[in-house]
């Protein structure tokens, strides 16, 4: 008897990504001297020019957060070089950390999972051979080639950044997992549409987390105008895929911060 087919759509993972909410320790900050703080500043700018376009940071909205820095790197390793080279800056001692997230951007490729898995078993490959995972390791990494702009991505050049973590609900009423694949896959295909339709005003980065961080998913969403991520989330919430599966975290939403802003916001 063939082994069922399974139910996992294939995947195509990048960057290591991470996000680091901190907020300044106000009391701290002013108890320095002015060329104390200018001098603290100038180091932290340096560092992060050194890091170019794979790094970006955000003045954050609201309570949760003062900034947001965005990490984006080719493998864990290199990530972890980031995050502790900032830790190590003098001007860390002033910061404290709110949050933090762990993901890797990702790539789904529901559409041609049931393709790919339905031309094996007509050919009468079983599923979990050696055959067929060598099958499946040659599609993705041709994929993953052809994909490498989308899976490596520099942090976006637009002034506003909206991210937050997702799940997929798997409660006993609506459970996302038990749904067949070619169900996930064309509901998905629908969601995908309400996206595109947004090309030209915003660019949308999915990053997994499964067992990474707490969530499933995290979503990061760059555009001119912040008012996009208002119009974009709100018709997805009609979407099945939002409406009836999906669950949401925290959001933030931050202002992109160099040099000059940087300045102006902490030299009091």
């Amino acid at each position: 008897m063939s082994l069922p087919l399974p139910q996992m759509p294939l995947t195509l993972e990048g960057a290591a990504l991470l996000h680091q909410l901190f907020r300044l320790n106000w009391a701290a900050w002013r108890s320095i001297d002015s060329q104390t703080r200018q001098s603290l500043l100038a180091e932290f700018n340096a560092t992060l020019a050194t890091m170019g376009a794979h790094t970006g940071l955000f003045s954050v909205y609201g309570h949760k957060a003062d900034f947001m820095l965005i990490h984006f790197r080719p493998g864990f390793a290199a990530l972890s070089d980031a995050e502790w080279t900032i830790r190590k800056l003098p001007i860390w001692e002033y910061f404290e950390p709110s949050t933090s997230y762990l993901s890797i951007v990702e790539l789904g490729l529901y559409e041609s999972t049931g393709k790919v898995y339905g031309g094996l078993a007509n050919e009468g490959v079983e599923p979990h051979s050696e055959p067929w995972k060598n099958f499946i390791a040659d599609t993705l990494d041709r994929q993953r080639k052809a994909m490498a702009p989308r899976l490596f991505p520099e942090v976006p050049p637009t002034e506003y950044v909206c991210f937050y973590p997702m799940d997929r609900r798997r409660g006993e009423d609506k459970n996302w997992y038990s749904l067949p694949l070619e169900q996930r896959a064309a509901l998905m295909h629908e969601h995908g549409l309400v996206g595109r339709r947004y090309a030209g005003e915003v660019r949308q980065i999915i990053s997994g987390s499964i067992g990474l961080d707490d969530w499933e998913w995290g979503v990061d969403l760059f555009a001119e105008d912040p008012l996009v991520f208002k119009k974009l989330i709100y018709e997805m919430r009609f979407d099945p895929v939002s409406a009836i599966y999906a669950q949401f975290g925290p959001f933030y939403v931050g202002t992109r911060c160099n040099a000059e802003r940087l300045a102006q916001l902490l030299l009091i």
